[in-house]
């Protein structure tokens, strides 16, 4: 496991996790929406790898990929904005979000590398099922990165056991299906699935997917180690393109927001 998000996992509470698009609206802003989110106290940090075929996402995280890719952003940028993040912050868990494709075009032995030497702790690839990724796998355990699983409410009990066989980090539970932003998780549902997965691992367990504001993080980090906020701060930057000084006021108010609705929970 990477040792900050170990370190992370170890310390008191449950951690409030932030997605956005690298280079959403474009690199520099990118970079400055990442510090105010990082100095609003938020735990770990998804950036997302823009992708021109962005299957799992919805129109709100396509837009944001669009968005990226138009104003020219490649994977080096992406790590070029980790990189910025090291210089000031060396301690909040960095995740990597996208699609096999950018790594493949990469080369794995590069693409690990490069995480390595940047500052990135894991990676959560949409599209890659674990039967599939074993180099990938193996590369990026070998340089301390985490290769995180996503479970579903279709996982049934065989498939989390091949899930979990070669986890590490934490795990992601999407809790809607279908595509990001969409819906609105069944809380009951979504309960009773994280505790029969708690059951079979010790590994952290975060929920995404249909997040959306402090009502549902306050609900949902009750029984999950962590939850995942992306699309509605996606919806912010999307509103305020034209205005630069209020997109990012309105993600600080609202991450502090989303931080107040973090609870503890004992049990």
């Amino acid at each position: 496991m990477s040792e900050r998000i170990k370190k992370i996992f170890e310390t008191k509470g449950k951690k409030l996790i932030t997605f956005t698009t690298g280079g959403d609206p474009d690199i520099n802003t990118s970079l400055e929406i990442l510090k105010t989110i990082i100095n609003n106290g938020i735990d770990i940090i998804e950036i997302g790898m823009p992708f021109s075929d962005p299957m799992a996402d919805g129109p709100t995280i396509q837009e944001s990929s669009v968005r990226s890719l138009a104003n020219g952003t490649k994977i080096n940028d992406i790590f070029e904005i980790v990189m910025n993040i090291r210089k000031f912050n060396n301690e909040i868990p960095i995740i990597l979000m996208g699609y096999y494709n950018s790594i493949f075009n990469l080369g794995i032995d590069n693409f690990t590398a490069k995480c390595a030497e940047t500052g990135v702790d894991g990676l959560i690839i949409v599209d890659l099922q674990p039967e599939e990724d074993s180099e990938l796998f193996t590369k990026s355990k070998e340089k301390g990165i985490d290769l995180i699983r996503l479970i579903t409410p279709t996982t049934d009990q065989k498939r989390l056991i091949t899930i979990l066989s070669n986890a590490s980090g934490f795990l992601y539970y999407v809790t809607v299906t279908g595509i990001t932003g969409q819906n609105s998780a069944n809380i009951k549902e979504l309960k009773n699935s994280i505790n029969t997965i708690k059951s079979s691992t010790k590994l952290p367990i975060v929920a995404g997917f249909g997040i959306k504001n402090k009502n549902d993080v306050e609900q949902i980090s009750t029984f999950t180690d962590g939850v995942v906020v992306g699309s509605s701060i996606v919806n912010i930057i999307k509103d305020n393109l034209n205005d630069k000084n209020k997109m990012i006021n309105e993600i600080k108010v609202f991450t502090k927001d989303l931080k107040e609705g973090i609870k503890e929970w004992i049990g």
